[in-house]
């Protein structure tokens, strides 16, 4: 199983929902994949942090009215203030100044060139998930962008990221990123029929995926994305929460 104690600088180490139905999402990922949740009052509202068998595994907050929800990826960093400033001159732009989160990190929200909003987390006592990679856990993160190279590019620098280089005759551009020695990710260009702007997509485990598929559709949830298989081995989908937040379900072979 992929328990954590701590992430490497430059790994998805955390994943949370913004949502206009705190309570509803809670119900609805509680029975998916059978979260536990505390909510956790604080002077910036409420933070809903989610369990599996007592570990932190993802949060939940409420947004206003008219935003749309949606999953969050953070990647861990060194220094937030340094890793912002440097997404600047790397031509991205900064879309939540870097600020302590109540004596437990230190985050920040940036964008990449294409759009893409990713946020940066120095952990300052919570390192983030503390279970990955395992059914119910987050398990990897998908860029869809209208622009791979310019985002490789960008990601490249600013968290030392190297890649496996897609196949010349992949009209999709399909590359998978490497933290050092270990997987942490994909960026692909953005199909027709993603359609919205250049997102992160995150993925949760699940040991049977048309199970998991039955279950969320049962729950108000929708498939959008059938099972298909990728090239990695395995098999994923995507669906939407009855609220409307896009995540990934994958079937498959998992990182220790």
């Amino acid at each position: 199983m992929g328990e954590r104690t701590s992430h490497a600088p430059g790994t998805f180490s955390w994943v949370d929902l913004a949502t206009a139905d705190a309570a509803g999402a809670k119900a609805f990922y509680g029975e998916l994949f059978g979260w536990e949740a505390e909510d956790m009052p604080g002077e910036a509202g409420t933070y809903t942090m989610f369990r599996l068998d007592g570990t932190d595994v993802a949060g939940c907050f409420a947004q206003g009215e008219g935003a749309p929800p949606h999953w969050n990826s953070y990647v861990t960093v060194e220094d937030v203030d340094a890793s912002m400033e440097m997404a600047s001159g790397l031509g991205g732009s900064v879309l939540m100044p870097a600020g302590d989160v109540e004596g437990i990190g230190r985050m920040a929200v940036i964008a990449d060139p294409t759009g893409a909003a990713v946020a940066l987390w120095e952990p300052r006592g919570h390192v983030g998930a503390g279970l990955v990679n395992a059914p119910g856990a987050l398990c990897w993160n998908d860029l869809g962008t209208t622009d791979p190279d310019a985002a490789w590019a960008f990601y490249r620098e600013l968290f030392g990221w190297t890649i496996e280089d897609a196949a010349a005759e992949d009209p999709m551009r399909y590359r998978t990123i490497r933290n050092g020695e270990s997987t942490n990710g994909s960026i692909h260009r953005q199909g027709d029929q993603e359609g919205g702007p250049p997102s992160w997509l995150v993925y949760f485990a699940t040991a049977d995926l048309e199970a998991a598929n039955s279950k969320l559709s049962g729950l108000g949830g929708q498939v959008i994305v059938p099972p298909l298989e990728v090239p990695a081995g395995g098999r994923v989908s995507v669906a939407t929460d009855p609220q409307g937040a896009a995540f990934g379900l994958f079937e498959g072979p998992l990182d220790p």
